[in-house]
């Protein structure tokens, strides 16, 4: 039972006027009235960060009815958290948002991306936010393209040798080709998610290989390549 002060006690009542709940928030191509967790429903993202900064997480999770039925977890730039990635996609389907929020994910990031995309689907800034019916259970894959890699851009630079791509979205960098005043004009690539889909469907690694690679940019016009890891 509710327990009031003395001074509580001796007030006299005053009407509430306003009782219009709250305002709707756009999900899946519907405005609705969120009162409860079971109120909630979209696909979004989160993007959090460990206490050191030395690592960071994207987390996507589709939510039907306040339930996760579908996550993703992509982590970056601490070996650690790539194994607390396998336990929270453990973790989290299957659970409410509010059960997810307050469930430990193994890693700072992780759980900083959960409260971020809480806030995000609480307030529905949501990607499914006005499309109708929202997306299946599945839909999250679509960011990582075909062979189902995460997307990574990885660039490493000096002040005094300059810049050095290492991994683009589309893949691995093979070798970078520079022009005649030693600036960057393309890149050659092998796109390693087609490749490892390649040998699992039969094709020979070093036919996969070949097969995967491609450039970007000004590539064959090159006076100079170089092996951005070596030289």
């Amino acid at each position: 039972m509710l327990q009031y002060s003395h001074e509580v006690q001796n007030m006299c009542t005053v009407a509430k006027g306003p009782n219009h709940g709250p305002a709707p928030i756009p999900e899946e191509g519907k405005w609705i009235k969120s009162y409860q967790i079971s109120d909630i429903s979209g696909l979004s993202h989160g993007i959090g960060w460990c206490a050191p900064q030395q690592g960071a997480c994207k987390l996507t999770l589709n939510v039907k009815e306040g339930i996760i039925e579908e996550a993703l977890v992509e982590t970056i730039g601490c070996s650690g958290m790539t194994h607390s990635a396998a336990m929270a996609a453990e973790i989290l389907q299957g659970k409410t948002l509010l059960e997810a929020l307050n469930t430990d994910l193994v890693c700072d990031a992780i759980n900083v991306a959960m409260r971020e995309i809480f806030k995000q689907l609480a307030y529905g800034r949501s990607q499914t936010a006005f499309s109708e019916g929202g997306l299946p259970v599945g839909a999250s894959l679509e960011d990582l393209g075909k062979g189902l890699c995460s997307q990574v851009g990885t660039m490493f630079a000096t002040n005094t040798k300059g810049v050095r791509y290492l991994n683009m979205a589309e893949g691995y960098i093979l070798s970078l080709g520079l022009d005649e005043n030693a600036e960057v004009i393309g890149y050659k690539f092998v796109n390693l998610g087609k490749m490892m889909e390649a040998i699992r469907n039969g094709i020979s690694p070093s036919e996969a290989f070949e097969k995967n690679i491609k450039t970007y940019g000004r590539y064959d016009e090159a006076v100079k390549y170089i092996d951005p890891r070596k030289e």
